[in-house]
């Protein structure tokens, strides 16, 4: 049996089914920390943040940002390109290959740098510049051009954080025109030729074996003034003992001196007579070694005189000049002396 179709009815389901594909196009869920550009019949509206919102289909449409991404593949990079309505506000890194730079002494590397950056905007990246990856991929690789090319490059080596900073500084005044904000940009990896390299390891190697030869010179240095020092010190120490021993030896002579006038008296002839003891002591310590070398002995005159009067201390104890007499005439028997005593020094002859 067939149904009439009320027109009514008919209308009522097209205005619900219209309602839905309203809603269903109109209802937009933003994720966390991303955010949509919308435009009313072609011109900038507002700015979808995260959440539900609302939008009328056909008249507000989202403005999509393009986007440069580079994909490694073995050693090569590869760049792809999208076109994103949901424009993401969280930090993106871009690593992007290698550039070859040629520094200040004309030497010719490839560096390899990565490229923090955010989008703190939304629409100043969609409208102040028609591609805002691809902008600030060109405009790091230039100012890395830049910043080396003033550079040595041993200086490169060592100051890569340096180059890094200068970088970012050179970056944050453009880039913050299109609403990005330039985080850090980081050096990865320098490249250079195999000759530079090979170069640049003998020269390490001479530094390196230069380094070796001053620290040993600096040793044998403070060795040597370390052994003049000591030899110094000992040199000062056997002087000072030398000078205490003499203090001593010469404090103990004028005991003995003292000793030996107060046992026979002060007077003048007395004293003379002490003097002539002490000296007739110093010529029996030296008359032997005077006799073991050579065939003549010279004998002073005065040793006689002074041998003689130490005949006054025999009574006293312990006396040794005959003991001294007679070894002094063996010792000019043995050694063959020739001749007599002439004057005050007699030659043998």
């Amino acid at each position: 049996m067939d149904l009439p179709l009320n027109p009514g009815l008919l209308l009522a389901l097209i205005v619900v089914v219209i309602g839905i594909l309203i809603i269903a196009k109109g209802l937009v869920i933003v994720r966390q920390s991303e955010v949509m550009v919308i435009e009313r019949l072609g011109s900038f509206n507002r700015l979808l943040e995260s959440g539900i919102n609302i939008i009328i289909p056909f008249i507000e449409q989202p403005r999509a940002i393009t986007m440069v991404r580079y994909q490694k593949r073995g050693e090569e990079y590869f760049p792809i390109t999208t076109n994103e309505a949901r424009i993401d506000r969280r930090e993106t890194v871009m690593d992007f290959p290698g550039q070859p730079v040629v520094t200040t002494d004309n030497v010719t590397v490839t560096i390899n740098g990565a490229l923090y950056y955010q989008i703190i905007d939304p629409r100043r990246a969609v409208y102040e510049i028609e591609n805002m990856s691809q902008a600030v991929e060109v405009l790091a690789k230039t100012t890395l051009r830049s910043v080396v090319g003033k550079m040595e490059l041993d200086k490169l080596f060592e100051s890569r954080a340096e180059v890094n900073n200068e970088i970012q500084a050179a970056m944050e005044e453009p880039a913050s025109k299109w609403g990005v904000k330039i985080s850090r940009v980081e050096v990865q990896d320098i490249a250079m030729p195999e000759e530079v390299e090979t170069a640049m390891r003998l020269q390490m190697a001479a530094e390196r074996k230069r380094r070796a030869t001053v620290t040993e010179a600096e040793g044998e240095k403070a060795a040597a003034i370390a052994k003049a020092q000591g030899q110094r010190e000992s040199a000062i120490l056997n002087a000072q003992g030398d000078k205490e021993s003499a203090i001593l030896r010469a404090q103990g002579e004028q005991e003995s001196i003292k000793l030996v006038l107060n046992a026979i008296g002060d007077s003048d002839e007395h004293k003379r007579t002490v003097v002539g003891y002490l000296l007739g002591q110093s010529y029996i310590k030296v008359l032997p070694n005077m006799a073991q070398d050579g065939e003549r002995v010279f004998v002073p005159y005065e040793s006689s005189a002074l041998l003689g009067s130490m005949g006054m201390f025999r009574e006293m104890a312990g006396s040794p000049e005959d003991t001294v007499a007679k070894h002094l005439r063996g010792s000019d028997q043995q050694s063959g002396v020739r001749g007599g005593i002439l004057g005050g020094a007699g030659s043998a002859g």
